[in-house]
């Protein structure tokens, strides 16, 4: 596995946006943190989260479910 480079963070779709909507979020790993991005609009800013407040935010989202 290659190590990202944080200046070109490796944006993915996130499994949870829906299939050919064009609502989607995607997410990345930036210099060991979370980024959220929402894809329409890749170059405007993004989100960024420690891996503990990522994994909190998605329990409490799925606890909204």
């Amino acid at each position: 596995m290659s190590t990202p480079n944080p200046n070109h963070p490796r944006w993915r779709k996130s499994s949870h946006s829906g299939a050919n909507e064009g609502n989607c979020v995607e997410v990345a790993d930036v210099n060991g943190h979370i980024g959220i991005r929402d894809s329409k609009t890749p170059t405007a800013a993004h989100l960024t989260l420690t891996r503990q407040n990522f994994a909190a935010l998605l329990t409490h989202l799925n606890s909204l479910g």
